[in-house]
């Protein structure tokens, strides 16, 4: 299904735990679900500016732009970041995003909304960082389990039918009302 829909590119067909003889954080293929990778793209939240997270007047100031191959997420923050993969959901399929043990274990905690059927684009992704010390978030590599759930029937209306905000989002998203 998600090679005929072209629901996740690149795809990658099997896990991948191992490349150039590294080890990775696995991604691609997992039993009942997908481990999508982050990008090289991070915003880091920062409280220089001594601001209020507002959703209704988000301050996109209260973040550092970082590029690179790992990004470190200080103690008790978080980072807004980007999946390497691109996703279509059909209409039929609703997906649940969770955090990789590997990470969760480290006490990084991943958050992600569902992909609502029919929606499309690279994920945001929100990575918060519980513990007292830096954190380190290697990027390429897997961060987040998605789990597909197909539905008897298709829905009434879709992410696409209602004109959904986050539709087809191509960078790092902020929050919008």
């Amino acid at each position: 299904m998600a090679i005929e829909h072209k629901m996740i590119e690149p795809f990658a067909d099997r896990q991948v735990k191992e490349e150039n003889g590294s080890k990775l954080v696995s991604f691609g293929l997992s039993s009942y679900g997908y481990d999508l990778r982050v990008a090289e793209e991070f915003k880091v939240f920062t409280n220089v500016h001594n601001t209020i997270v507002d959703p209704k007047n988000f301050q996109k100031d209260s973040f550092v732009d970082i590029r690179g191959s790992v990004c470190i997420i200080p103690p008790n923050s978080f980072a807004l970041a980007k999946s390497v993969e691109y996703f279509r959901i059909p209409r039929n399929v609703l997906t649940l995003c969770i955090g990789k043990s590997t990470y969760a274990r480290c006490g990084i905690i991943v958050n992600v909304t569902p992909f609502e059927p029919e929606w499309e684009g690279f994920v945001t992704l929100e990575i918060s960082n519980t513990t007292p010390l830096p954190a380190k978030i290697y990027a390429g590599e897997g961060l987040a389990q998605v789990l597909f759930f197909l539905a008897d029937e298709s829905c009434e209306v879709s992410y696409a039918d209602r004109k959904g905000k986050y539709m087809k989002q191509l960078e790092i998203t902020y929050p919008t009302i």
